[in-house]
């Protein structure tokens, strides 16, 4: 019987219920002894304290204490030890030769809460030390285990996919391994554990007359293990159990053969996964065959001779922890005494990470306890005795604390109550009379701890940064998902998953150790910038992404560790510039150029891109080369303006012609490629020809980086031309409606490298109702005749980019034909007003930020400049420009515009084109308010408004950059309003309206 005192009940309401269903529990025992026991224990003092302690305390065991009258009554009249060793030799025997799972399950269930009791009350009258109650859960779990194992082996056996050697003792060379890890495989299970297994098999022992079926039978024997331990019964369950440090768990099956875990652990096997092999231990399964793996790893875990970056690597693990020495931030209410700081997992640290450095020479420092392994430390002089005491100290007091916490209700948790009476109720069933007691001891224990384990810290600088980054192990650390949070990431979870997917070797790049070691290095800074994007969880994805199409990892990390400056560019790009990251994770070789001297100077202009396309061309091997070398190229090019805008290098507006000039190079020596290669086939028109003719943004040289580009093709036969001269000859308009067909696929084609440009010909004769490809005569019918007046205003900004240049003339003549004649001013006026109309009925929008739609935006600015040149072209033909600035301040010269509202127009478009070639690059669509991180703000505003005025902040906040902005459109949108709406509103509608077709 115990003899020391029990704690006292937090609550007596619940201690005196508990009597009652004592006295009840023993009214209608069945046994006469069990009856009579019971009711004299109940009525002496050291019962009568012992109901009131449990009860009071811990609804879960006080619910047990009642159940289990007759197996409490042999506990407490033989003895805790006699009564456990009774109750697993009862487990075993009953367990042997079972043959039903449910049984099984039944008897594993009773045996665990029967255990559960004992070790509970062992523990609760300091009866037992630490380590019989450790050691006693770890043999309940191990029994359980073993039992479960060598049932699923013989059900195995007799359904004919294994082969047993010894049917009567099954886990004699079945191959079967299963492994304890953690605290299970150092027997230093807390009272509530789950337990941490890895179950694999030995290939080359299994014996099976179904050898393609074994790793499903392996697979099938360690569900049903999990199922029989962890499913809940009426019964209750076994033990939680988990299989997460098998190998690279997100990646392989729930058993995993000895040959795979020997490739796994010899190449990407990681310090941390080394650090949790040093408690691993074959529990169930084929004895020698578990032993035999452990033989296997031992060059893993203890590696004789460690390097300088393996050691740094297990430096580096620590080092992702916020450790602080002296400096006390903790707090009772809520603390994880396991995780938090100066906690359990700080303790079995401080001994893991020195054996791992340490082991591989000294053998005397191999120990799975933590207690010993921090003795074995000091024994060779590794710790000082000093720190030993304090740390075992502050273990066997926290690990009180943790079992005390988990009796109440027999949760898994290591939290420290967060209100105050939890915390008292804690301190009551701890045997204090006083919570303010309990709080000091703690606090003084995890000072403690939290002083030793920062000395290990004090080699090296943090890779914690504001706070814990620790991504290894199972779980998610409390701390680290504390910083993920308070960084901005949404999903701390993701994060934390993201990043040890990385560490598990599983791409390319992250294949090698010492990629793995940089990386260890790098991430809380790409963290850290990735944290200063918009959305942080979205650009951390694209970074995942680009380090999944990486080649290699070990030259790209070194750059970025010694340069930082290219890391955070990179980050930004991902974070904020979803073009150009799709961009360099196709091609991450983009980055080479990025750390070239030029690569900031002043972009090339048109003779610069033709002689470098000539020169990457020229080792084109056929058409297809020249095609895949012209996507990399261009992407190349305007992955470098891109970058330019955001880094506040170049802008929207300034960057539109040379990315016109890009399209310029590129498109017609594609264009001619296409006519050869079609010309092999089919050959050539007699005295054809053919152009290429731009509209749209391309026509008028404002590309953004995600622009489309419209196009034209207009060609030119003579009457007499009927067929083409090639082998299948075709007629010319077949012929250059097919071509043009080439040159858009050509153009379009999705290769490696993406698509070249998406190509829009909806602007040519008739629309989408029209050819691909038009003749000349019907070009100029069409226009001169049939258009409407909104495709003259599309004209206004066509120029022709490649093809024959006699037929280039002809064209250019018919575009300026059609601009400069006639034409009645109030069908102008009112066919672009109400074209303005119905694009705003259909597009319209209240968000400035829409730059092309909103009103005194784009659409309004261009509508302005091609309504003053069709309405104004024939008598002042020099007001013609493809560029809307230019057309304006050449109706300001021409006095068609006043000088104030022309300058004001030019300066607004000149702002919007900036903005939008910043927006192209940072927002998927159109800015929304709540996308505005102060990073976006800070590269917003500078695109918006380069050059502060004097006195004024260029660090506007969002509120104030969105009213000037609106502030802006409303006077653009006063302009055209003033212009062409409110004349037009007071003229009679045309008898023929403009059709609704809109290109």
């Amino acid at each position: 019987m115990p003899t020391t005192t029990p704690p006292k009940p937090f609550d007596p309401a619940l201690a005196e219920r508990g009597q009652e269903r004592w006295r009840q529990e023993a009214a209608g025992a069945a046994d006469e002894e069990v009856r009579a026991w019971a009711e004299a224990y109940a009525d002496s003092a050291d019962g009568r304290a012992l109901i009131d302690a449990v009860c009071g305390n811990s609804p879960y065991l006080g619910q047990s204490l009642t159940r289990e009258l007759p197996f409490l009554r042999r506990a407490l009249t033989d003895g805790f030890d006699a009564a456990f060793a009774d109750l697993l030799r009862t487990v075993e025997a009953d367990s042997a030769e079972e043959r039903n799972t449910d049984r099984l399950m039944t008897t594993l269930r009773i045996a665990k809460r029967r255990a559960a009791l004992l070790i509970a009350l062992a523990d609760i009258t300091d009866t037992w030390t630490l380590e019989q109650v450790t050691g006693a859960l770890s043999d309940i779990a191990e029994t359980s285990v073993r039992m479960a194992a060598n049932h699923l082996l013989r059900r195995a056996a007799e359904a004919g996919t294994l082969t047993l050697p010894e049917p009567q003792r099954p886990w004699i060379g079945s191959g079967l391994i299963v492994l304890a890890m953690g605290k299970l495989g150092a027997r230093e299970l807390n009272y509530s554990s789950d337990i941490d297994l890895i179950v694999l098999y030995d290939d080359a022992v299994v014996q099976t007359p179904q050898p393609d079926n074994l790793a499903r039978t392996f697979i099938r024997i360690a569900r049903d293990l999990v199922r029989i331990m962890d499913e809940r019964t009426r019964d209750g369950y076994v033990f939680r159990t988990d299989l997460r440090l098998r190998p690279d768990p997100g990646a392989t099956p729930l058993a995993v053969s000895v040959s795979a875990a020997e490739i796994y652990y010899g190449s990407v096997g990681q310090n941390w996964e080394r650090a949790a092999m040093i408690k691993a231990r074959p529990i169930a399964g084929d004895p020698e065959a578990g032993r035999q793996f452990q033989r296997i790893l031992e060059p893993f875990v203890w590696r004789r001779n460690l390097d300088f970056a393996a050691i740094q690597d297990i430096h580096s693990i620590k080092r992702q922890i916020n450790a602080h020495k002296g400096h006390r931030e903790v707090t009772v209410n809520g603390h994880d005494i396991k995780v938090g700081r100066g906690g359990i997992r700080e303790i079995e640290f401080f001994a893991q990470t020195q054996q791992l450095i340490f082991g591989g020479r000294d053998t005397r420092v191999r120990i799975a306890p933590t207690l010993l392994a921090n003795k074995a430390l000091c024994a060779v002089g590794r710790v000082p005795s000093v720190a030993v005491e304090e740390l075992e100290e502050a273990y066997r007091f926290l690990r009180r604390v943790e079992h005390r916490i988990q009796m109440i209700d027999d949760r898994q948790t290591h939290q420290i109550p967060a209100d105050d009476a939890g915390v008292t109720h804690l301190a009551t069933f701890l045997g204090y009379g006083d919570a303010e007691e309990f709080r000091a001891d703690l606090l003084s224990r995890l000072g403690r701890v939290e002083d030793r384990y920062a000395e290990l810290f004090e080699e090296a600088p943090s890779l914690s940064g504001p706070g814990n980054l620790v991504f290894t192990g199972t779980d998610d650390d409390p701390g680290t998902v504390e910083t993920l949070r308070g960084m901005g990431y949404r999903d701390p979870s993701r994060v934390i998953s993201v990043v040890s997917t990385w560490h598990r070797g599983r791409y390319r790049s992250t294949r090698s150790g010492r990629a793995r070691e940089l990386l260890t290095e790098l991430v809380p800074t790409i963290l850290n910038d990735l944290a200063k994007t918009p959305a942080p969880d979205e650009a951390l994805v694209k970074f995942d992404g680009f380090l999944g199409r990486l080649p290699a990892g070990v030259g790209l990390f070194s750059l970025f560790i010694a340069n930082p400056w290219l890391l955070a560019l990179v980050a930004e790009i991902m974070g904020t510039a979803p073009r150009l990251a799709e961009t360099l994770s196709r091609n991450p070789s983009l980055l080479d150029a990025v750390i070239s001297p030029d690569f900031f100077d002043p972009l090339p202009d048109r003779a610069g891109l033709e002689a470098e396309y000539r020169r990457v061309l020229a080792g084109a091997r056929d058409f297809e080369d020249a095609l895949t070398l012209s996507r990399r190229w261009t992407n190349d090019q305007r992955f470098r303006a891109g970058a330019h805008i955001l880094r506040g290098i170049t802008d929207g507006d300034r960057c539109g012609p040379f990315l016109a000039d890009l399209a310029d190079v590129v498109v017609p020596e594609l264009a001619r490629r296409v006519e050869e290669e079609f010309a092999a086939r089919h050959g050539h028109v007699p005295g054809g020809a053919w152009v290429v003719v731009a509209m749209g943004k391309l026509g008028s040289r404002q590309l953004t980086i995600t622009s489309d580009i419209d196009l034209i093709v207009v060609y030119e036969a003579p009457p007499e031309a009927r067929m083409s001269d090639g082998a299948k000859p075709l007629a010319p308009n077949e012929y250059y409606i097919k071509l043009t067909q080439r040159l858009t696929n050509a153009i379009t084609a999705p290769m490696a490298d993406g698509r070249l440009y998406e190509v829009d010909m909806r602007l040519r004769p008739s629309g989408n109702a029209g050819p691909l490809a038009t003749s000349l005569e019907a070009f100029t019918g069409y226009q001169s005749k049939d258009a409407w007046t909104w495709e003259h205003m599309a004209l206004t900004r066509a120029r022709v980019i490649g093809g024959d240049l006699q037929l280039a003339a002809k064209v250019e003549a018919a575009i300026r034909a059609v601009l400069t004649r006639p034409r009645d001013p109030d069908k102008v006026l009112w066919d672009v007003a109400d074209m303005r109309r119905r694009i705003d009925k259909e597009f319209g929008t209240d968000n400035p930020w829409n730059l092309k739609y909103a009103r005194g935006g784009l659409i309004d600015i261009e509508f302005t400049a091609q309504y003053l040149q069709l309405r104004h072209g024939h008598d002042h033909p020099g007001i013609l420009s493809i560029g809307t600035a230019t057309a304006l301040e050449n109706a300001t010269a021409a006095g068609l515009l006043a000088p104030e509202v022309g300058a004001e127009l030019v300066s607004t478009l000149m702002l919007w084109r900036r903005v939008q070639g910043f927006l192209r690059l940072t927002t998927e669509d159109t800015l929304e308010p709540g996308q505005v991180s102060p990073t976006l703000l800070e590269g917003l505003s500078r695109a918006a408004f380069p050059a502060p005025s004097p006195g004024e902040d260029p660090a506007v906040d969002f509120a104030a950059l969105d009213a000037r902005i609106r502030g802006i459109a409303a006077r653009a949108h006063a302009h055209f309003v003033a212009l062409v709406e409110e004349p037009a509103s007071r003229l009679p509608p045309p008898e023929t309206n403009e059709e609704a077709r809109l290109p």
